[in-house]
């Protein structure tokens, strides 16, 4: 073991002197002279004070290096970091100018919607009017209070989105204030009915017969969901049309111009053989060629003679519902013609089963005959709700 380490210390130091060579090879030892107050000098310089020479050189190259490199880094540093700083605050101000721009959309945004909202109101009111302030208010709820807590919390959260939220408020009021006027109106609307005897759901539910069409689905939210109080108000719109159109159909207006009636709905003594009799309808007695009307919006099913009736006109009105006019002298209607309430159909005369120059006319209900009075006696207050007026007197049972 000695051995070995002798060996490899012998070894390390032939390497060493061998390195040592070379180095005295790269600096060999040199003489210099030099004049000296006259007198010429030698100087040697060895190999090692040559060494110690360059390693100094070669450190302070080294250090200046080092320096530089520093001062290189610390530069490109500093210019990166202020490129960043820069950078930021660009975006900064894009991000602001952006915040202002749409704080300035928002409040254009605002604008829009208010003046979509006046019109809304406006052309609404120009169509049915004045909405009525004694609306009555169970029949929807009241998000006013609710409302104006949104938008005091908004105002406080997002101060620039307040006046979307007023807008938001006011149209959620509009749109139950409607709502309720829709209700008060098909209330009426019911009550005319059931005055002449028919069922306001009947009308309602063949208001729904032969309809049909591609699905185009409605809504209010972004998930394709209807805001609760939108589709409150769209069922009460089309429950107030459907009652509407039952009531438009509904015998309401005289069919011809009353001097008096002559005969009334019920029992009779016949005016042939004196015998006790049934009359089907009412007879308007006026001279021969006076005018006759529709009594309701309808389709002319008939039009032609009929024993004992004479010159016949019958209108049909939906829902089993047929008005006749009988002893025309002249029909100027055509079956399948489209008829409104006061359409001219004929003129009085003295056709059939007759004694003089009257109108005979009937009501009847899937073929059976109904007393045509209270229809007729209906009118009054039927084109009160159609004006719009008459709510006084349903709040007072008059």
């Amino acid at each position: 073991m000695t051995d070995r380490l002798r060996a490899g210390s012998a070894a390390a130091r032939q390497r060493l002197g061998a390195g040592m060579t070379r180095v005295r090879q790269w600096f060999p030892e040199r003489e210099f002279f030099m004049r000296v107050q006259g007198e010429v000098r030698f100087i040697r310089l060895s190999s090692r004070v040559q060494m110690g020479v360059a390693g100094g050189v070669a450190g302070a190259m080294l250090l200046w290096l080092g320096a530089m490199g520093a001062a290189l880094v610390s530069q490109f540093t500093a210019a990166r970091d202020h490129a960043a700083l820069l950078e930021r605050e660009a975006a900064v101000a894009s991000a602001e100018s952006r915040v202002a721009k749409y704080r300035g959309g928002i409040e254009g945004v605002a604008d829009e919607l208010e003046r979509r909202q006046d019109f809304i109101e406006k052309a609404i009111q120009g169509t049915i009017g004045e909405l009525p302030n004694d609306l009555p208010q169970g029949t929807v709820s009241d998000s006013t209070a609710e409302a104006q807590k949104t938008v005091r919390k908004i105002s406080l959260e997002l101060p620039e989105g307040r006046r979307l939220a007023e807008v938001e408020a006011r149209q959620l009021a509009f749109i139950e204030r409607l709502t309720r006027y829709a209700d008060a109106r098909a209330a009426r609307y019911e009550t005319a009915i059931r005055r002449v005897g028919l069922n306001p759901a009947m009308l309602r539910g063949a208001s729904r017969e032969g309809q049909g069409g591609p699905l185009i689905r409605l809504f209010t939210d972004r998930d394709e969901s209807v805001d609760p109080r939108f589709a409150r108000f769209g069922a009460s719109l089309e429950r107030m049309a459907a009652l509407e159109r039952g009531l438009a159909r509904i015998p309401n207006t005289l069919p011809a111009r009353l001097e008096y009636i002559s005969s009334g709905f019920g029992y009779r003594s016949d005016p042939f053989t004196g015998g006790p009799a049934f009359h089907a309808g009412l007879d308007f007695r006026w001279p021969v060629g006076a005018p006759i009307y529709a009594a309701a919006a309808g389709t002319v099913s008939f039009v032609g003679v009929k024993q004992g009736y004479g010159r016949v006109v019958e209108i049909s009105h939906g829902n089993g519902l047929l008005t006749r006019y009988a002893h025309m002298s002249r029909t100027d209607a055509k079956e399948g013609q489209k008829v409104e309430a006061g359409t001219a159909i004929g003129q009085i005369g003295n056709t059939g089963r007759s004694t003089g120059p009257h109108l005979h006319f009937e009501v009847r209900i899937n073929d059976r005959p109904v007393n045509p009075r209270p229809f007729l006696e209906a009118n009054r207050h039927v084109q009160e709700i159609r004006a719009g007026t008459g709510a006084h007197d349903e709040k007072h049972g008059e």
